[in-house]
């Protein structure tokens, strides 16, 4: 599956680009939000440059406690895995384990069926869980069927939100003119 560029940067140890946008229609209020691998803050245009520091380093911060906060552990995963397993597999597909990588950079996820093991890139940590659960589902039904066959797909579209995750995953890297890698087919 192949996997988002440009996917935000939230190492705690690498500050952000920052971008600040001074609005005349803006009186009182600021904002920000991510965009990309930067921070966009919107001030009003009559703001001070020493209010501004102090506003951009607070959203700044409020911003990175917001994505801190969102970012899935291992164990988040191993737990998510077991239950979608239950609902989905009905107990079959059992990974030996399930963690987050930082070596993904042309696919979501990947699974190797001879030692069970199901990895999903950590650009993932970024999109709404109902995306991670498709490929958890679609990584898990690897176990039980290596290949794209009909068989697979059949496991996979038991997940309600199957077509809806697809969807989302082929906008995200048209979005981020991102090319499959050679060879790689629909996953």
């Amino acid at each position: 599956m192949s996997a988002p560029a440009g996917t935000p940067d939230v190492t705690p140890d690498v500050p952000p680009a920052v971008e600040v946008r001074r609005s005349r229609r803006r009186r009182r209020t600021v904002s920000a939000y991510r965009d990309g691998d930067r921070i966009v803050v919107l001030i009003p245009a009559t703001m001070s440059k020493r209010d501004e520091a102090t506003w951009v380093a607070d959203m700044v911060a409020r911003i990175q406690r917001q994505e801190r906060r969102k970012l899935r552990s291992d164990d988040d995963l191993v737990t998510r895995a077991a239950k979608l397993n239950d609902l989905y597999f009905g107990g079959l597909a059992v990974p030996a384990s399930v963690r987050w990588v930082t070596n993904q950079n042309a696919r979501w996820g990947s699974c190797t069926p001879g030692d069970r093991t199901i990895r999903l890139s950590d650009r993932l940590q970024q999109v709404p869980a109902w995306v991670v659960d498709y490929v958890l589902v679609h990584e898990l039904a690897h176990l039980l069927e290596p290949g794209h066959t009909p068989e697979f797909w059949a496991w996979v579209d038991r997940y309600p939100k199957a077509e809806k995750a697809k969807g989302y995953l082929e906008g995200y890297s048209a979005g981020a003119r991102l090319e499959p890698p050679p060879g790689v087919e629909d996953d």
